[in-house]
């Protein structure tokens, strides 16, 4: 069936008679709609608002007494380069090469809560007091060296969390709140990272623009409470 065209003015993903419409350059092409990607691709990603619907109505109640946090690169395709000027990429040069990088937030059974992507140049650092915010209520906030700031303590502790956060070697300030036991258990997040780059578009990043990246990710983080559900 051919592509029906309809002149517009809109940019956006919107259900019209059953089908999707996707306007290009001021022209609706409307598609069938079709079950599997196309559709939950086009409710996650059809607007900026609507980010992860699928995936924060479909996952389970959360468990936040303790929040584990850490970050993963991802290499990036060739075909993941060339996108136009202006648009949001979030791909970095770091010692891989061009890279992505995810920055993620999981309960204490193990399971995504949040995240955010950047380029492969910015530090962990960086983005954890995003995380934190996103969070917003946990008992116990944990992480590895590379958040060990006073800052990111310090937002924490705003947020009511303790932070389980060793400190650097060079450091000699005591660390009262650090909770050996507790830090073992840090290879929840780690196994999560290793769960989700079995997707072959999560292990290798193929998307042009960050958005359609997150949207995958979205789409990744929802099987895996699905199929846990």
């Amino acid at each position: 069936m051919p592509a029906i065209k309809l002149k517009t003015v809109e940019r956006s993903w919107k259900p019209y008679c059953g089908r999707y419409a996707q306007v290009r350059l001021g022209v609706t092409y409307l598609k069938n709609c079709v079950l599997g990607k196309q559709l939950i691709v086009a409710l996650i990603a059809g607007r900026k608002l609507a980010y992860g619907r699928i995936f924060f109505s479909l996952r389970k109640e959360t468990d936040t007494e303790w929040v584990f946090t850490d970050g993963s690169y991802v290499r990036c395709h060739q075909h993941a380069s060339g996108a136009r000027r202006g648009e949001d990429r979030a791909i970095g040069r770091s010692r891989g090469g061009a890279t992505t990088k995810i920055h993620l937030s999981c309960d204490a059974d193990g399971y995504p809560l949040h995240f955010k992507i950047t380029g492969g140049d910015v530090h962990d650092s960086q983005v954890a007091g995003e995380l934190i915010d996103m969070i917003r209520h946990a008992d116990y906030f944990i992480a590895d060296k590379g958040y060990d700031s006073q800052a990111i303590r310090d937002k924490a502790c705003m947020h009511d969390m303790i932070p389980i956060i060793p400190k650097r070697s060079n450091t000699k300030a005591p660390n009262p709140e650090f909770d050996s036991y507790l830090y073992k258990l840090r290879h929840l997040v780690e196994n999560m990272f290793a769960r989700l780059k079995h997707f072959r578009s999560i292990a290798t990043r193929y998307e042009k623009l960050a958005r359609n990246f997150k949207s995958m990710l979205y789409l990744a983080c929802t099987i895996v409470h699905c199929k846990m559900n």
